[in-house]
């Protein structure tokens, strides 16, 4: 069995949903993976991962307004060191996703017609975000 250990970084520009599936895709045919399971972990406590439609990008737009709702700007948060965007950044984050497992069989992801991987950034400012991929198989 193998087992490869990698780190991709990505750029985000402030809140929304940044797809991740091609650059995946890519490293998984580079590195020639035939069947197993990879995992993706993002080392940050203020962004997430998805696994959501990307063929209507209204599905991104509705998830962000929702997220928006559920953790407000400005909502008297006593954790605030980093601005009014950091505690509701936490709190997505921990309603969403840190890592994702995610089969390969046959040198292909599997997902769905409609899935993709996908970065959620929850803060305000552009960050580069830092993602683990770590694959087991063959």
């Amino acid at each position: 069995m193998l087992q490869f250990i990698d780190t991709i970084y990505k750029g985000t520009n402030g809140p929304g949903l940044v797809e991740l599936t091609d650059a995946i895709k890519i490293w998984v045919k580079k590195n020639k993976f035939k069947n197993g399971i990879l995992n993706l972990f993002i080392l940050h406590t203020s962004a997430s991962l998805l696994i959501q439609e990307n063929a209507d990008p209204d599905v991104l737009d509705d998830l962000i307004t929702f997220y928006s709702k559920v953790a407000p700007y400005y909502n008297n948060y006593k954790h605030s060191t980093e601005g009014p965007d950091d505690m509701p950044a936490h709190i997505k984050s921990s309603l969403t996703n840190t890592s994702l497992s995610i089969s390969i069989q046959d040198r292909k992801l599997m997902l769905g017609t409609w899935q993709g991987i996908f970065l959620f950034e929850h803060r305000n400012a552009a960050i580069t975000r830092k993602i683990n991929l770590h694959f087991l198989g063959d």
